[in-house]
């Protein structure tokens, strides 16, 4: 049996995963129809090899072609990735052209940590995608939303954690708090998967790692031979209101300005976005990549070769 894949946001860095993943296994007949922007090569570019691969055109303001872009399709995946106008407004009509094409199943964009507890006011794209998931709740589409935590890759680029230089790894209020983390690897994976089964339940929960800024702190002095201890930074609340200051000073609509990331440090220390209900054993890859791993790389050490076995 084939299954149609419309696939939103495919030229993104974790949209090429999620396509790359779903074009790997032979087992499933997939066809992928990718979907961009009218007058946009770089689909075109990319799965040009592909006789899997269809690449169709429409904007978000057309729903008309949207609905002719998403009709056939026996799920749509969004992996778009930006602030309201996307987040919000772009997938409002993606959704609403899967309901009028007649496809039974949607995939948003959330792939982060769980937004539905956070504070009001603590996390901008959080809660972007807590509105948008109000309207998936309401419309006549099964849908799944994937919940991973922080992606692991940013522990050794954007996320100013791990002080590799001064051999610190920061935390706030608490050294002890889990802290969930998957790569964008395994989380295009996990989507694949999910986008090939038609009774996913509402909320997939996975984490390819958890672990604390202290277990942290021990894992680099392991791979570096070198001690690195854990640095508090202040409270949460003072990271919060640090944040809203940078936030109201700010200028432009970034994805993922400064204080965003304050804001994402602090649901996450804060334990109000720690997921609750992990299962890695329905959707997950035969090993994880876990924190160590991916710091291994980071500073050149071996990873470990064991199976970790989040909590």
């Amino acid at each position: 049996m084939t299954t149609t894949v419309l696939l939103a946001g495919a030229t993104g860095d974790l949209g090429q995963r999620i396509a790359r993943e779903l074009l790997r296994d032979t087992t499933d007949d997939v066809r992928l129809r990718v979907l961009t922007r009218p007058g946009s090569t770089g689909a075109t570019t990319l799965f040009a090899d592909d006789d899997r691969v269809e690449v169709t055109r429409a904007s978000y303001t057309d729903v008309p072609a949207l609905t002719d872009a998403a009709r056939g399709a026996d799920v749509v995946v969004s992996a778009v990735s930006g602030t309201r106008a996307v987040i919000v407004d772009a997938q409002r009509a993606l959704l609403k052209a899967a309901v009028a094409a007649g496809v039974p199943r949607f995939v948003p964009s959330d792939y982060s940590a769980d937004y539905r507890s956070i504070p009001p006011g603590s996390n901008r794209n959080f809660e972007l995608r807590r509105e948008f998931a109000a309207d998936v709740d309401a419309a006549p589409i099964r849908a799944t939303s994937v919940l991973n935590g922080m992606f692991t890759d940013l522990l050794t680029g954007d996320a100013p954690l791990v002080l590799f230089d001064r051999k610190r790894v920061l935390f706030w209020s608490s050294a002890d708090q889990v802290l969930d983390f998957t790569t964008k690897d395994d989380v295009a994976h996990v989507v694949a998967r999910v986008a090939l089964d038609p009774e996913a339940p509402r909320v997939v929960e996975v984490a390819g790692d958890r672990v604390t800024a202290r277990q942290v702190a021990r894992t680099m002095s392991e791979l570096t031979g070198t001690s690195f201890k854990p640095q508090w930074a202040g409270t949460t609340g003072t990271l919060s209101a640090m944040a809203a200051v940078m936030r109201r000073t700010s200028k432009g609509d970034d994805t993922f300005p400064a204080w965003q990331g304050m804001q994402y440090f602090v649901n996450m220390f804060s334990g109000d976005a720690q997921l609750r209900h992990v299962d890695n054993d329905r959707y997950g890859p035969a090993r994880w990549t876990t924190v160590r791993d991916v710091l291994a790389t980071r500073t050149g050490a071996a990873p470990r070769s064991s199976v970790s076995t989040p909590a």
